[in-house]
């Protein structure tokens, strides 16, 4: 399937919105809108002091994985696009899971479905191997932790109470609309870069 191609700054064409999630294919994916419903979504449910979308953090993951250490630049530019739209899938999950067990079960196979369309949008293989999302969970952890270390009063005042060891860079609060254009910008200059079937090959890499 060939994916809409996503536009480098917002148009003034119709967005196609993420919809129904048990109907998204490849070809409809509008990665133009997906970049808005991101920049709109706080994360943690909202419960921050200041505003930090799953845009936002999706753009610092991936920087995160592209500077590791121990991989080639083309396995790097494929696992920074893997990390950039790893959450994407939550644009059309807009309500959150049940706490029952039949309702998380058909949430988790939903995402998992959503998943796979949008790598293939993308241009990824449709599955990434297990020690590859280990890493990106690791690295994912990290920015999470640097989140609570710079924008979350708790942190803030507990000092280094903080759960895993946060990466290095401050994160900084972003508007919604720069946040948008800086996810899609980073999408189309990954997708660019990413060879659309090659997958990164194996390697025993660790953070920075």
């Amino acid at each position: 399937m060939t994916s809409k191609p996503a536009a480098a700054v917002p148009t003034d064409q119709p967005l196609a919105w993420p919809g129904d999630p048990d109907q998204v294919s490849a070809a409809e994916i509008d990665f133009e809108a997906v970049a808005h419903v991101l920049a709109n979504t706080c994360r943690r449910g909202g419960r921050m002091r200041h505003y930090h979308s799953l845009a936002a953090h999706a753009v610092v993951v991936s920087e995160e994985i592209e500077a590791l250490q121990g991989l080639t630049a083309a396995d790097r530019r494929v696992l920074a696009l893997h990390a950039l739209i790893a959450g994407a899938a939550s644009a059309w999950l807009r309500d959150p899971p049940t706490a029952a067990a039949r309702g998380a079960d058909r949430t988790g196979k939903l995402a998992a479905a959503i998943e796979r369309a949008l790598r293939e949008a993308a241009g990824l293989d449709p599955v990434l191997g297990e020690e590859h999302a280990e890493l990106l969970r690791f690295v994912d952890r990290m920015a999470a932790s640097a989140e609570s270390r710079d924008l979350l009063d708790d942190a803030e005042a507990s000092g280094s109470a903080l759960a895993f060891p946060p990466c290095r860079r401050r994160i900084r609060p972003l508007a919604p609309e720069r946040a948008a254009r800086m996810w899609l910008g980073r999408l189309l200059e990954l997708r660019e870069a990413v060879s659309s079937k090659r997958g990164p090959a194996r390697t025993d890499a660790a953070p920075a």
